[in-house]
């Protein structure tokens, strides 16, 4: 994969509950790996089995995702 520049990053707002910054931060990182998916040619759901999603993030230097990020990252997907 070719390295892209990344965009600055900016901090989260303050004061909410943790479940919200879980909840944030498990839809970035099903975004990343459902982007990752799509570059390698991944392009249904059905594609998408736990395997290929935890090579995936692997792949992509990303911890790897629970069960429910899996399917999160099934939702992304057409």
């Amino acid at each position: 994969m070719s390295t892209l520049p990344t965009l600055p990053k900016k901090p989260l707002p303050a004061g909410r509950p943790r479940a919200w910054y879980v909840a944030h931060n498990r839809q970035l990182k099903a975004m990343r790996i459902a982007i990752a998916l799509l570059d390698t040619g991944v392009y249904t759901a059905e594609q998408a089995c736990d395997h290929t999603i935890h090579a995936t993030a692997q792949r992509i230097g990303v911890h790897p995702p629970s069960p429910v990020t899996c399917r999160l990252v099934r939702s992304l997907l057409p």
